[in-house]
């Protein structure tokens, strides 16, 4: 895939129609994102399954927030190669599913699908001659449900980093996540109880930008439903409890070339960083304001991005502190990476790494560095609210560009509205702080 196959299939129509039979497949679940990042799917049955391969299932794209702009019908065209069984649901007359493209009428890119606007910056990327690999940490809260089954914020174990049971009460939970995600093809490097009580954190295999994204809104609908079959809520809110870390998405990024040689690595320097990382480094620094609204796209996201909680607040890189936004290493097999640590898991994952990716290869074709210099020289700092994000977001034509005027407007449109009724709330602090005294 790194020498230059982009978006060519493993699978045929006919290899679909084989292992639905031989799996006896009767449902299969058509999923796609909408502009946010969130999952939604269509069921079709077994006996539509050639209309879905031949790319003719329509869907009412106006009851999507995100697309109901659109005027004329919408079709989901499935992505052959992520085609899998859901492993949770009932071994006989089985379930799949199959992830897809939105397009319109006329076989032309829906505007408003965010995993082709990942493509296409992808596709930017292959004519450079580069493919980007793209690992992600993404941590998550397990906690109690009620008497009804509805999620609270409470829970009963004490666990900490790599903590075991009965500490870790989460493990069981955890390890069956584990089993269905690598049934689903994932191969799972790490499970283990993260920082805060009842945090937890699944580190899988890196895979290429599209696939990342992906299996990181695969990875989140395992989560949640496997939790909710062990009586837990699982949650990837970015601060759901006051006074303690919150859950990050981290991402980490290699870059190749045609040949399959990471380029942020250059043997002959020192510190192994080839002058391509700084480059890509800069790109994303220069941007990272305007992409932000992209990263932590909630109100919620910027309680997690305050100081005294592991997460950054400046606009910054090191090739050595854990803290800053942006650290240049060694991986594990010997090569350079970078790892971005702002973003979220309540963002989109296929606009934050379109962005990141765009912005990267920016830095690279024009040669910047300024960022990089001036690391030492003045400390910005990230947007602190949703507000301040919305503005960076409108003030960069580059990043808007990249997601596309479509989803720019809409986003730009719904967050305005979504801080406008967060301001107008009275909070329990407000309350605890002033009724009693003024």
């Amino acid at each position: 895939m790194r020498k230059g196959a982009i978006f060519v299939s493993r699978y045929t129509k006919q290899d679909i129609m084989d292992m639905v039979e031989e799996e006896d497949v009767e449902f299969i679940r058509l999923q796609f994102v909408d502009i946010f990042g969130t999952l939604k799917n269509m069921a079709v049955t077994t006996s539509q399954l050639e209309k879905v391969l031949n790319d003719k299932c329509m869907f009412d794209g106006a009851a999507i927030e995100g697309m109901d702009d659109h005027v004329g019908h919408l079709f989901l065209v499935p992505d052959l190669d992520t085609f899998t069984i859901i492993p949770w649901r009932p071994q006989q007359g089985k379930v799949a599913r199959l992830l897809c493209d939105v397009r319109k009428e006329n076989g032309e890119s829906f505007e408003a699908d965010s995993r082709n606007v990942l493509k296409k910056v992808i596709k930017k990327a292959s004519k450079l001659g580069y493919t980007l690999d793209v690992g992600s940490e993404c941590e998550f809260y397990l906690f109690d449900t009620d008497e009804n089954g509805e999620p609270t914020t409470k829970t009963r174990e004490k666990g900490a980093y790599f903590d075991i049971g009965p500490l870790d009460q989460g493990q069981n939970a955890r390890r069956e996540m584990v089993m269905f995600l690598e049934e689903m093809g994932f191969e799972v490097e790490s499970s283990y109880h993260s920082r805060a009580v009842a945090q937890h954190e699944i580190d899988f295999k890196s895979d290429d930008a599209l696939r990342s994204a992906d299996n990181i809104a695969t990875f989140k609908m395992v989560v949640r439903t496997t939790a909710r079959r062990h009586g837990y809520h699982a949650t990837f809110m970015p601060k759901p409890l006051c006074g303690v870390n919150g859950s990050g998405m981290h991402l980490t990024f290699k870059l190749y070339d045609q040949m399959g040689r990471n380029v942020f690595t250059d043997r002959e320097k020192e510190n192994k960083i080839s002058d391509i990382a700084y480059y890509f480094t800069a790109g994303i620094l220069e941007h990272i304001k305007g992409m932000t609204l992209l990263n932590n796209p909630i109100i919620n996201s910027y309680k997690r991005l305050v100081k005294g909680y592991n997460a950054p607040v400046e606009v910054n890189w090191s090739e050595s502190a854990r803290d800053t936004l942006v650290r240049i290493e060694s991986a594990s097999d010997g090569g350079t990476q970078l790892i971005l640590r702002s973003p979220d898991a309540a963002s989109n994952p296929y606009l934050v790494i379109a962005a990141c990716l765009a912005a990267g290869l920016e830095g690279i074709e024009k040669k910047k560095t300024s960022c990089i210099k001036d690391n030492k020289e003045r400390v910005e700092i990230l947007p602190s609210n949703l507000e301040c994000a919305i503005q960076e977001f409108e003030k960069d034509t580059f990043i808007r560009d990249v997601v596309g005027k479509q989803i720019a407007t809409k986003l730009v449109e719904r967050k305005k509205k979504e801080w406008d009724e967060y301001c107008k709330q009275v909070s329990n602090w407000e309350i605890e702080q002033y009724l009693y005294r003024i």
